[in-house]
């Protein structure tokens, strides 16, 4: 009997991808003369181990369990000194790991063809910073903004519209003290998600940007639009006094129609701002501010007119309706899924106590979560592909089966009355059409 046996679908989706031989052959001047265990085999079972729900370097003993369907598995011990020897190391092996993630993430487009955030010739990337409590007094960490203490990592995913989850591309370790609207941080935070999408999407118009009002800086929004970048972008802007005199003179028949995300319509919620508030701003920015009623309960603001919630967000795309733009920018809050996402799988607190560890940490749960947005993207169907890793694991990860020696073969059975083995039998035979990296 085989525990855990689902998970072959995340051990196809390393084998197909070629993620294995790209980080094997990145971490290579890692590896010891003599040794047993390859480092690129012992990240991918920590990040695996992630991916099953654990949340620390020990829980890779769950894979050690069953070596009839993950492999050979390093001990406690040797991984432990792994991430030791890599963090000693500084930057060079997380550059090597990042390379080897962007070279399999450019495959893994190529196959999902129709299915890759790239199909509509459009990529986004969303931006956002998410509080790590600690529970002990680890390297860097600090009191943060809402009175916790931990850290504030700056994370950067891929947006697959409606119809897919996310992908992580950056996640930069900060200080729990560290600002929102760094602008130093949100520029290397891109230069990281840039790094990791094919070529040809690291510039041009195609790429959107997207932020909260942490990202509307004079800097950040100047860097995004620099020349011979020319990236897109969405930044949420903080209503300032300015902004809110400017928004109170904008006449009854300026306000236009807003499109909510089930697709009503309300009138009058929209408008564009123009004149001396876009002086200082980079040459085509719009500035679109919407008005609605906030929730029962909510408190208004200052910067509030006329029992309206105001919001403001800055653009610099051209030649599309203010309501449109106003929906894409609020579809940003997909984000806050793929963090809520992200805390079920390595990020709910970094175990490891020194920066350079945690470092490591953040590049083995973002290969987790690449794992867990491949493998739907390329094997799942319907409404499957949009599961997130706790469902997942409830239904197809968790399940046992039987693992059975004949012929010099080895087969695995599962059991016909689990309501979704038919989700992995499925996956499993579309992998196997996958052309076989080398």
């Amino acid at each position: 009997m085989v525990s855990q046996a689902g998970s072959v679908l995340l051990v196809e989706t390393v084998r197909r991808t070629g993620l294995d031989q790209a980080i094997s052959a990145a971490l290579a001047p890692w590896r010891k003369t003599r040794t047993v265990h390859n480092p690129g085999k012992i990240l991918l079972d920590v990040a695996l181990a992630v991916a099953l729900g654990g949340d620390c370097l020990a829980d890779v003993g769950m894979l050690r369990a069953e070596p009839a369907v993950f492999g050979p598995v390093a001990s406690d011990p040797t991984v432990s000194r792994l991430i030791d020897t890599l963090a000693a190391s500084g930057e060079k092996p997380l550059r090597a790991i990042r390379a080897a993630r962007a070279e399999t993430r450019q495959r893994d487009w190529q196959l999902a063809d129709g299915k890759a955030p790239d199909a509509g010739r459009a990529v986004t990337v969303d931006l956002d910073g998410v509080l790590v409590i600690a529970h002990s007094d680890k390297e860097d960490a600090a009191p943060t903004w809402k009175r916790t203490y931990g850290h504030h990592p700056l994370m950067g995913f891929v947006d697959h519209g409606p119809g897919g989850t996310g992908e992580p591309v950056a996640a930069l370790l900060r200080p729990g003290n560290a600002g929102s609207s760094t602008a130093s941080d949100h520029i290397t935070a891109t230069q990281l998600a840039l790094a990791q999408l094919p070529k040809k999407c690291r510039r041009g118009r195609q790429t959107l940007v997207r932020t909260d009002s942490a990202g509307g800086t004079h800097e950040f929004v100047a860097w995004l639009a620099r020349r011979g970048r020319w990236l897109s972008y969405s930044v949420g802007m903080v209503i300032t006094e300015q902004v809110h005199q400017h928004v109170m003179k904008v006449p009854a028949s300026a306000w236009t129609a807003a499109v909510e995300a089930d697709g009503e319509i309300r009138n009058g919620a929209c408008a564009e701002l123009t004149g001396d508030v876009l002086d200082g701003w980079p040459k085509g920015m719009r500035l679109i501010v919407r008005k609605e009623r906030p929730r029962p309960g909510a408190q208004l603001r200052l910067t509030d007119a006329d029992g309206m919630r105001l919001t403001c967000f800055a653009t610099n795309t051209s030649g599309r309706p203010i309501a449109e733009l106003e929906l894409r920018h609020r579809l940003r809050a997909r984000a806050e899924d793929r963090i809520r996402n992200a805390r079920a799988n390595g990020l709910r607190n970094l175990p490891l106590h020194r920066a350079a560890q945690k470092r490591i940490w953040l590049e083995i749960v973002q290969i987790a979560l690449d794992l867990l947005a491949w493998m739907p993207m390329l094997a799942l169907t319907g409404k499957a592909g949009c599961w997130e890793s706790r469902r997942l694991r409830l239904r197809l990860f968790t399940t046992a089966g039987r693992l059975v020696t004949t012929g010099r073969r080895r087969i695995l059975g599962l059991a016909r009355y689990w309501p979704w083995t038919s989700h992995i039998t499925t996956a499993l035979e579309r992998l196997a059409l996958l052309p076989n990296p080398g």
